[in-house]
């Protein structure tokens, strides 16, 4: 059965370190349980200060990088070398210092990659990934933890309130164009796809997500506030500073957070 949990820490820097330390451990245990493990990366503030968090931190040597699957829930459809692609901001954070097997680091093409400026033969090919790791039939892998950050309107991975994407029900990859926060292009996976994962780690701060925060917890529907139709199959983690928690009603500390 899915449980939400909400966690609250005192600061961004205390949110990135602790979410970091646990990151570290649930990759751990899912090596240890099954062999290898799958992260779907997120950008943004909080997304890259994890990261580099776990480059820093000397448990990271627990973890067997050659047996991690890397994939991200959403990229701006731009040149490679943009300082505005999520891949690159993972890869100057943590990617290009630790021992991964290339081969199992699964980014999204850029505008100036193999399709491109074609964003709809990008997000095509990118689902085509995630079939081909799937099983069972699947067309997305059952992702171990599904990492995303949320904007104050709601929206997460790029998917905006009463946009194409959040009424989309049977793709699992989409191009969005015209984002209201640029860059207006971008490829994201759907929320169906999303909800494929065992867990999802929403993870923010500030006080201009407090809104979104507290209706997402409270129920709204998703189309309003996509970050609502973000959640595991077993566990939805929320992962929050004072500030974006600032308009909860009841934070669940889960013992030994």
């Amino acid at each position: 059965m899915s449980r939400t949990e909400v966690v609250v820490y005192e600061n961004p820097e205390l949110l990135a370190a602790a979410a970091a330390a646990r990151l570290v451990t649930r990759i751990v245990d899912v090596q240890a349980a099954r062999g290898s493990a799958s992260v779907v990366l997120t950008g943004g503030g909080t997304g890259i200060a994890v990261l580099r968090e776990l480059r820093e931190s000397h448990a990271r040597d627990a973890i067997d990088w050659s047996r991690l699957d890397l994939y991200w829930g959403d990229e701006r459809f731009v040149p490679a070398d943009s300082g505005e692609r999520n891949e690159k901001g993972a890869r100057e954070a943590l990617l290009d210092h630790v021992p991964l097997a290339p081969e199992r680091v699964h980014a999204m093409a850029p505008s100036d990659g193999e399709f491109g400026d074609d964003v709809d033969a990008a997000a095509a090919a990118y689902a085509k990934v995630l079939a081909d790791a799937a099983e069972d039939g699947e067309q997305v892998p059952a992702f171990d933890i599904v990492l995303l950050g949320l904007g104050g309107e709601g929206h997460t991975a790029s998917v905006f309130p009463d946009s194409p994407a959040v009424h989309e029900t049977q793709a699992t990859v989409v191009a969005v164009r015209d984002c209201p926060k640029p860059p207006p292009t971008r490829v994201s996976l759907t929320l169906p796809a999303i909800r494929r994962a065992r867990e999802v780690w929403l993870m923010t701060g500030g006080a201009a997500k407090a809104d979104a925060v507290a209706q997402a917890l409270a129920g709204a529907p998703e189309t309003q506030i996509p970050v609502s139709g973000a959640r595991g199959y077993h566990r939805t983690l929320w992962l929050l500073d004072r500030e974006a928690a600032g308009k909860l009603t009841k934070v669940y500390q889960p013992p030994g957070s």
